[in-house]
């Protein structure tokens, strides 16, 4: 079973703390799906102020979530070249939908299944489960282009 690390998930995303929205890449097989988790703390930053009382992770969050997982399923698939110079780009969230909540304490396992490839936009289809439940799921597009260096 393949699997990234913290250092690798950094090395695969432009993304930083507080955005970077993954803690590991437990599976994947390239052009086929991946598996990631993102452990859920107290001490996320979006907790200050979204319902500080009863904290819940927000859903453009968990999508954020899905997007990263969804992105390096494509560097991972991409043939040929330096694959970890590239950046997906958000371009669309289709039938998106939250089921339940997502609170600190959670671990958000991330399934990513590549679904097409069409003038260079990529559909993923993605679900997001804490403790085997379907808390979230939609097919994200991305696009895909070099990095600026």
């Amino acid at each position: 079973m393949p699997e990234l690390d913290i250092e690798q998930v950094k090395q695969a995303l432009p993304h930083r703390y507080p955005m970077l929205l993954l803690d590991k890449v437990t599976d994947y097989e390239p052009g086929v799906s991946l598996t990631a988790i993102k452990n859920v703390t107290v001490n996320e930053p979006f907790f200050q102020g979204h319902f500080p009382q009863q904290p819940i992770m927000p859903g453009v969050f968990i999508i954020e979530a899905m997007a990263q997982a969804s992105a390096i399923l494509g560097l991972l698939s991409e043939e040929g070249g330096d694959h970890w110079n590239k950046l997906y780009y958000l371009v669309g969230v289709d039938k998106a939908r939250f089921r339940k909540t997502v609170g600190p304490g959670d671990q958000l396992v991330i399934e990513v299944r590549f679904v097409a490839l069409r003038r260079n936009i990529w559909r993923f289809s993605c679900v997001a489960k804490v403790d085997d439940a379907v808390v979230a799921d939609s097919d994200l597009l991305t696009t895909i282009s070099d990095r600026e260096t």
